[in-house]
């Protein structure tokens, strides 16, 4: 293959996927083939490149990776293209004559009236314009990173930050209920540790998981380590993951997470995600933890942990019925 000759390091930093999600998209879904020098490194063309920033623009829009990883390179570009007019036209319709993001300028405006009501119209809206999925990564997640740097700004108060995530939650939580999974799907533990207060990202992890058929186990912000392996234990849980977004300089937080690693089963999977994450990246490399930049990313590691592993030590049919914080979100 022709100018095979770019290391998996910059396929990270041209299309925004993580080492990880490359992997699991080669090797269960057959999006590339790259080439392997003698030491088995992977090398990967122009054209793989291209096709992977793609899978991340569709997938981001709400497709499943499953579906479109084999389709030929030129119909992802038509995907592509097609999810790009289909968003544009959405926000042509719900708010003619507006800017390019007017679902978000609406629920920023809200925030800012501490106006719960117009807020939770302003994402009804954009889910019905966009779908559940859309609403998620187009709306949502700008709106807790655009809350986070306008609340570090000092351009609104912690008490606009917890209004956002008190709605969010409600919000969530009934938008998610139509997507419950059944008795036997995996687990996830949500939280976020102590030290991290702020729970928007944890709520969107959340909101995600559910969405993609996992029941979710929500234990909010600042849970120490003991607390949340606790909760994976009783839970049974496949993965727990955790949100981090502020501060990004804890310097307890290494022995938090190496904690947290220790005490729960190996067979239990750690993701991390948020704002914060890349700051603390030294430690979760080490404890082994899967690092996801977007709900895209988030999405993708889902998909994969779903999957049964041989090594697993709990049967899906024997696990109990959860018990009632077993949901997308409980009070805490």
């Amino acid at each position: 293959m022709a100018n095979s000759n770019h290391p998996i390091n910059a396929v990270v930093r041209r299309t925004g996927l993580s080492a990880h999600v490359i992997r699991i998209w080669e090797k269960r879904y057959g999006a590339v083939e790259p080439e392997r020098t003698a030491t088995n490194r992977r090398l990967y063309s122009d054209e793989q490149i291209e096709r992977l920033a793609l899978l991340r623009e569709i997938t981001q829009a709400g497709q499943s990776i499953g579906y479109v990883a084999k389709l030929p390179t030129e119909r992802l570009k038509q995907i592509a293209a097609a999810s790009s007019a289909s968003e544009t036209r959405a926000a042509a319709v719900a708010a003619p004559g507006s800017s390019a993001s007017p679902f978000l300028e609406d629920c920023l405006a809200a925030v800012r009236a501490l106006d719960a009501p117009a807020l939770e119209q302003a994402l009804t809206r954009s889910e019905t314009a966009l779908g559940a999925v859309g609403m998620l990564q187009h709306v949502a997640a700008p709106l807790a990173q655009a809350i986070g740097s306008l609340w570090r700004e000092g351009s609104i108060t912690a008490a606009h930050e917890h209004f956002a995530s008190a709605v969010l939650r409600t919000y969530l939580a009934q938008s998610a209920r139509p997507f419950a999974a059944g008795a036997n799907e995996p687990v996830l533990v949500v939280a976020t540790p102590a030290g991290q207060l702020h729970e928007l990202g944890a709520l969107l992890a959340a909101a995600m998981a559910a969405n993609l058929g996992w029941h979710v186990t929500y234990l909010g912000a600042s849970l120490p380590a003991p607390e949340i392996a606790g909760a994976a234990r009783q839970n049974q849980a496949r993965a727990v993951a955790l949100s981090l977004v502020y501060p990004a300089d804890d310097p307890r937080m290494e022995g938090e997470l190496t904690r947290l690693r220790d005490l729960l089963s190996p067979d239990v999977k750690l993701l991390a995600g948020g704002h914060a994450a890349p700051a603390y990246r030294g430690v979760l490399d080490r404890i082994g933890a899967l690092q996801a930049g977007d709900l895209g990313q988030l999405s993708s590691a889902l998909d994969e942990l779903r999957a049964p592993t041989p090594s697993a030590g709990v049967k899906p049919k024997n696990r109990k019925t959860p018990p009632a914080q077993d949901c997308l979100i409980r009070s805490t």
